[in-house]
């Protein structure tokens, strides 16, 4: 299969859609942002990547690592880290606290604001220093040791950070927390302030489509938890549209307010597409599109 010439039939048929939506306005330097930006790739499952646009671009990836948190915690903890967070889709917004009283302080899954804060509070307490272990672990898996954090997106999350702050307070209540609130916020913003480009995030998701194989060939993860990890991708992974996300997409795929989001083929290869214009989900319009698009040329789907 030609990728190249794939991406370059999908780029063209987006270009109406690049710029619809709306930047990230709560966090002001997502805001600023420019809005007609398109960027997308394409890695094998051996490292050869295939890109269109602005797929060199560094951006901020925001609730997109939240993947790669998971997947190291799921890692390290096995089956106790799904005891302090669920598997189902929340059909809320991804900040509310709604569910969490309802359901005992336990998050409904790992994408939502509170699960993934769950995620980060226990990745703390297995390695002492949850961001640090990520972006390592993302330079490690994308071959890019210039990846880093960007200190304007984690400040102005902080500042901005009140809501995360009290899901973190609401779940320390019922005992789902186990790190001081100040410093489990300070690592989850750093987490999401990571920048990188879709060439990084497609090679650094390549373990989800090799069935849990590093980029060095070690075992991170077994295939079952691989499995675990694209099935709730499917169902999670794109905030409360995820179900419209399966059906129009048909691939694992996590999103972030950034605008990037990355999608699995497994045993195939993986993707990022990148476009800063959301919906009203929190959702690259141009993106979803684009892998829309993939799916429809290529018949590559895990349906």
């Amino acid at each position: 299969m030609d990728y190249q010439e794939v991406l370059e039939r999908i780029a063209a048929d987006v270009a109406p859609l690049v710029g619809s939506g709306t930047p990230a306005e709560y966090i002001p330097a997502l805001a600023a942002v420019e809005p007609n930006r398109f960027g997308m790739a394409i890695a094998d499952l051996d490292g050869t990547v295939y890109g269109v646009g602005d797929w060199e671009r560094p951006f901020s990836t925001q609730s997109v690592t939240k993947v790669f948190a998971l997947a190291l915690a799921l890692s390290l903890d096995g089956g106790e880290l799904w005891t302090h967070v669920g598997r189902e889709p929340s059909g809320n917004p991804f900040n509310s606290l709604v569910q969490l009283e309802y359901e005992n302080g336990i998050p409904r899954n790992p994408f939502i604001n509170a699960g993934a804060l769950v995620v980060t509070d226990r990745l703390q307490t297995l390695t002492g220093d949850a961001s640090s272990e990520l972006l390592e672990f993302l330079r490690a898996e994308s071959g890019n040791a210039e990846i880093a954090f960007d200190a304007e997106v984690a400040a102005s999350e902080s500042a901005h950070g009140d809501r995360n702050a009290a899901l973190a307070h609401f779940m320390a209540s019922y005992g789902n927390i186990a790190n001081p609130v100040p410093t489990l916020l300070d690592h989850y913003f750093w987490q999401c302030s990571i920048e990188m480009n879709c060439a990084d995030l497609a090679l650094a998701a390549r373990f989800l489509a090799r069935h849990g194989l590093r980029a060095d060939g070690s075992r991170l993860l077994t295939r079952s938890e691989a499995k675990q990890i694209n099935a709730v991708m499917l169902t999670c992974g794109t905030y409360d549209a995820a179900g419209e996300f399966a059906y129009r997409v048909g691939l694992p795929g996590k999103s972030g307010v950034g605008g990037g989001i990355v999608a699995v083929v497994p045993g195939r290869c993986t993707l990022c597409v990148w476009s800063p214009g959301l919906d009203t989900h929190g959702n690259s319009v141009a993106g979803v599109a684009a892998l829309d698009r993939f799916t429809t040329l290529t018949g590559l789907s895990v349906f």
